[in-house]
């Protein structure tokens, strides 16, 4: 099964749908059809639950994949009902723009290669060295910095081509805020937000815009969301995480990730689940998060919440099936109580 092209058609129809949708909001249906957009990170995962949902309540969901960045100026715009982001925003900004967010569900993210004679896995990275990578400062594969987190494995002498995303993207953001806790340098030069000013490289739109790269360009790596490296069998490399560990990306990782961060003491949710502690730990891990406007109208409110319930109540298998976390269910109790204070549900 070719995924990102599965992916690519989904996301067409469902900005057909999400159009037609639209045009109709002010008719009498016998079903619900919302449209919400942004993330590709949490794409897989909202496709899989919008078509359980519809066939077991015939309400649709057509959700767009259009980048973090995307889906932020939409939900401010008032054009979706929901937008989606891998990078939360601040309760400041939230306030500001009249908007509530609220987790999905817990993953993470990983580095992808196209290097003849290594096996997925096989490769073992640190996070500085991917930094300097990032910096344009690391520009061979054979580069001793590499070499030395590879004794016995051959790795070629072959340029390294850097790829990132183009769009506004918060798999970015996540990916930047670990080189940022990681390495000084990129702090300083680089920082982390959903849009960059890359030094190197690059650009595809979209998780599936990045893998396609990647799967095309020979010497190439690039960073993306671990259902994409799943369903597209990517080569992926193993990490060193904070505790000093080799550890492979899993949904255990990133729900050890997870353990260490209380979702339900912060401000609007706002937490980052990068760089945690942990033997087990995933170092780039994350979440994804909803955010609705507290202008839009209730009924519409209360139908995006209806959904997003119904995912976290019967769609955990098919998160966890594609490497999706759960949030505890302390959180999902926090996040109606949450909805019940900001929009009266």
């Amino acid at each position: 099964m070719n995924t990102r092209r599965t992916f690519t058609k989904l996301a067409l129809a469902g900005a057909v749908s999400g159009i037609f949708g639209l045009g109709l909001a002010g008719n009498a249906l016998a079903s619900v059809n919302l449209t919400g957009a942004g993330s590709t990170w949490v794409y897989p995962l909202v496709v899989k639950w919008s078509a359980a949902y519809a066939k077991e309540t015939g309400n649709k969901v057509n959700y767009q994949g259009i980048g973090s960045g995307g889906g932020i100026a939409q939900i401010k715009a008032g054009t979706v009902a929901f937008g989606a982001s891998d990078m939360p925003l601040k309760p400041d900004e939230l306030s500001a723009s009249h908007l509530i967010q609220f987790p999905t569900a817990i993953a993470g993210e990983d580095m992808v290669m196209n290097l003849p004679g290594i096996k997925p896995g096989e490769l073992i990275l640190s996070g500085p060295v991917v930094a300097d990578i990032y910096l344009g400062k690391i520009k061979k594969w054979n580069d001793p910095a590499i070499a030395k987190l590879n004794p016995g494995v051959k790795l070629p002498d072959m340029d390294i081509t850097v790829v990132h995303r183009s769009d506004g993207s918060g798999t970015t953001f996540t990916f930047a805020d670990y080189l940022s806790k990681v390495s000084p340098e990129w702090k300083q030069k680089i920082g982390a937000n959903t849009s960059l000013n890359w030094p190197v490289g690059v650009g595809g739109k979209g998780n599936e815009g990045v893998a396609a790269y990647v799967q095309r360009i020979k010497g190439s790596i690039g960073y993306v969301e671990y259902a994409y490296i799943l369903e597209n069998k990517l080569t992926y490399s193993r990490m060193i995480n904070q505790a000093g560990k080799v550890v492979s990306p899993s949904l255990e990782g990133f729900q050890n990730a997870a353990a260490h961060v209380d979702f339900t003491k912060a401000k609007d949710f706002y937490v980052i689940l990068t760089d945690q502690p942990g033997d087990g730990t995933w170092p780039i891990s994350g979440c994804t998060w909803q955010i609705l406007s507290t202008k839009a109208p209730k009924e519409t409110n209360a139908e995006v919440t209806k959904f997003f319930l119904w995912g976290f109540d019967h769609g955990q298998s098919m998160a966890k099936d594609i490497a999706f976390g759960p949030l505890p269910p302390s959180t999902v109790d926090a996040i109606k109580a949450y909805w019940k204070k900001n929009l009266g549900l």
